[in-house]
């Protein structure tokens, strides 16, 4: 009936998929290892290396890279062609069946070395798959163990794979080579690294695997769809454990609030609506003594507790974040509390127990983003932006005291997680933040009202000293960037703060300090701004 060509590295299901193509009628050729299973199935094969009278060599960098092998996959379906092959004793080859090296799956180990690595570039099996891809009017390219049960069935009903599906084999053997060679192309940039320019000179690919079809985008008229870096992998690389599917703004939101709980490495929670945080609180260490936070709580349900009572009337349906497992002591301190979704790294087993009962709520396990995620992308008219993420004030940044008066340890410590906070705000940025519990300050420290997305800097902060209240007296207050008038550091003065910190480099610094002065104030300075649009 007609000739297969196998050679895969995937060996998955080939077993059964190459008896029902036997029964069929097809006769077989196959690469060294490919042959060896074939073989213990029963499976009557000629090894490539017979076929072409040809062996593998330079220890199997080369199989399959023959004449032979791809005249008789190229070869179009007319008398022309199959005269020349004839003449040459060729023979047309029906149906290619062929993966690739697991490049990426060998670049993710932390064991592989480069020469691994390099091994693992595969170039027969993709040179088979573009070549069987190109001629999908005569050929069927079948890259995928998932795809055979589809192409057994229609074999059987048929007796042959139809057109209509062997395009759509074609597409998926021509995607599989474009996210292949982007990867490559990505790792040997991050090798290149250290030559500047290396990198953003090459192309732009931007590669991932289709993940699931939403509902709908930010709005029901709208239709979306959710692409994954990793194949068969949920949303944020993790796994959703319960819950309504998940909406757009739902995964944009889990987005940020992961982002924003993975900066801090001590138990941290995070709050998010609409993109942006309405509660940020980190817990720096254990009870020293009793008090009213004192509690045989987890850490991370205090940072919880802290985050929500930050601005408790926007977490209402609002996504929640952990860097810690969320427990059953993180399931009281929600209480009634409606959100649409928490993402933790690890739920434990009682509370996933706990939350069952609250079966519209989705559950997302998530990975921590790897370092080596380095780049973010956003697209503009006519292209794409990519930029290295901010990941926070360097460690090498200096908080340098501009005032007269000298920051505190406490105040140092407290404003510099307000400027972390302050990071993952959308500017213009203004965040008050303070001690967790008055009477043991540096239990832990959480923000206490947020001002941003404001087109001026000073009404960031009137909105963020209107959310703190009655806690502005115990607050610091950090910028996201400089401060182009005194009028910011008068507000906060006026309304008690102590302390302040901000990049600096306004050519009016000096007016700002003069401020700060004026109501005994400490200011730092670091040099870095964090604008986030």
């Amino acid at each position: 009936m007609g000739l297969v060509l196998a050679s895969v590295s995937d060996k998955t299901g080939l077993k059964d998929f190459a008896a029902c193509l036997k029964a069929a009628g097809y006769d077989f050729i196959a690469s060294g290892g490919t042959a060896k299973t074939l073989e213990e199935a029963g499976i009557k094969v000629k090894e490539v290396s017979e076929y072409t009278s040809s062996p593998e060599i330079l220890g199997g960098r080369v199989k399959t890279l023959h004449p032979m092998i791809h005249g008789g996959i190229l070869a179009r379906d007319t008398e022309e062609d199959r005269a020349e092959l004839k003449a040459l004793g060729f023979s047309e080859i029906d149906i290619v069946i062929a993966n690739l090296y697991p490049f990426e799956k060998t670049i993710s180990s932390p064991n592989s070395t480069e020469s691994d690595c390099i091994e693992n570039i595969d170039i027969g099996g993709v040179a088979l798959l573009r070549a069987a891809a190109k001629n999908y009017s005569r050929v069927a390219i079948i890259c995928d163990p998932a795809d055979y049960d589809e192409i057994s069935s229609e074999i059987e009903k048929a007796g042959e794979i139809s057109l209509s599906l062997r395009k759509r084999l074609a597409i998926k053997a021509f995607d599989l080579c474009t996210r292949y060679d982007a990867a490559i192309t990505s790792w040997l940039s991050r090798l290149n690294r250290l030559s500047h320019g290396m990198e953003e000179k090459t192309s732009l690919t931007l590669c991932a695997h289709p993940g699931q079809d939403l509902r709908y985008g930010e709005n029901p008229h709208q239709r979306a769809w959710l692409y994954t870096n990793e194949p068969k992998t949920g949303p944020l690389g993790g796994r959703v454990l319960q819950g309504k599917e998940l909406s757009y703004n739902n995964i944009l939101d889990a987005d940020a609030a992961w982002r924003a709980v993975s900066m801090f490495t001590k138990p941290a929670a995070v709050v998010v609506k609409h993109l942006t945080p309405c509660g940020l609180a980190e817990i720096n260490k254990e009870d020293a003594k009793e008090s009213a936070y004192s509690s045989p709580h987890s850490e991370v349900s205090l940072a919880l507790r802290a985050a929500i009572d930050c601005d408790p009337v926007s977490a209402f349906g609002s996504i929640i974040a952990l860097n810690r497992p969320f427990d059953k002591a993180s399931f009281e301190t929600l209480g009634s509390l409606f959100v649409e979704c928490i993402i933790a790294p690890l739920f434990t087993e009682e509370a996933k127990e706990l939350l069952s009962g609250k079966k519209n709520l989705r559950l997302i396990e998530a990975p921590f983003p790897q370092e080596k995620e380095l780049y973010e992308y956003k697209s503009v008219l006519g292209g794409f932006l990519k930029q290295e993420k901010d990941l926070g004030d360097p460690e090498s940044t200096e908080y340098k005291d501009a005032a007269s008066r000298k920051a505190t340890p406490l105040e140092r410590s407290l404003l510099q997680f307000a400027m972390k906070a302050c990071t993952m705000v959308k500017s213009n940025a203004i965040l008050l933040a303070a001690p967790i519990d008055a009477s043991n300050p540096q239990k832990g420290f959480c923000s206490v009202g947020i001002g941003c997305g404001q087109p001026n800097r000073v009404d960031a902060a009137r909105q963020a000293i209107e959310r703190a209240g009655e806690r502005v007296k115990d607050a610091v207050l950090a910028s996201d960037a400089f401060f182009p008038f005194p009028d910011t550091i008068e507000e906060a003065g006026k309304a008690g703060i102590k302390a302040v910190i901000q990049p600096g480099g306004s050519i009016r610094d000096d007016l700002s300090i003069e401020e700060c002065n004026k109501h005994g104030m400490a200011m730092l300075v670091t040099g870095v701004r964090h604008f986030k649009h």
